[in-house]
């Protein structure tokens, strides 16, 4: 018989924190790119678009709905490049960075790091790699922060567009 898999370590409250803040901010995040998605692409339809043109974008907002933040971010940024006007600057880098550190933060399980108050996210990606280093609650929170500027950004984004960001199966 084999021996039982040891249970994870128990995270400090600080820890498990600023992990729950993060994946919050993840969660907020999802929300201005479907919001900015609805925003432009209805832009792009313009005042007259056809009946069935119309379905079609309800159906696809209906389906962004379950979507992933990275499936999200790649629709995103492919309706605003598409937008005539939209200046996004640095926003395509940050949210890639941001894309494969949810993935870390969300599916890594933590072991105790080299320093006390430190633990280090055992994660390996799609491509193989490891995350290289032991992370405290202030990186964690680092993490939260930059993600609530992108969302930041990414909802001045769907602003300018002048139509409120709101998708199919909102409650009114």
């Amino acid at each position: 018989m084999m021996p039982l898999p040891r249970a994870p370590d128990r995270l400090p409250d600080e820890m498990a924190a600023a992990l729950g803040h993060a994946v919050a901010a993840f969660g907020f995040l999802e929300e201005a790119l479907k919001r900015a998605i609805f925003s432009l692409t209805r832009k792009g339809l313009g005042q007259d678009a056809q009946d069935h043109a119309l379905e079609a974008w309800l159906r696809r907002m209906e389906e962004i709905a379950d979507d992933t933040l990275g499936t999200l971010i790649d629709s995103f940024l492919a309706a605003a490049r598409r937008s005539e006007g939209v200046e996004l600057g640095a926003l395509p880098s940050t949210l890639t960075d941001l894309r494969r550190m949810r993935n870390l933060l969300c599916h890594a399980s933590w072991r105790p790091g080299a320093r006390p108050g430190m633990w280090h996210p055992t994660f390996i990606n799609t491509r193989g790699e490891r995350h290289p280093h032991d992370m405290g609650a202030e990186d964690v929170l680092q993490v939260r922060d930059r993600t609530l500027q992108a969302a930041r950004q990414v909802v001045s984004v769907m602003r300018r567009t002048g139509i409120d960001g709101e998708w199919a199966g909102a409650d009114p």
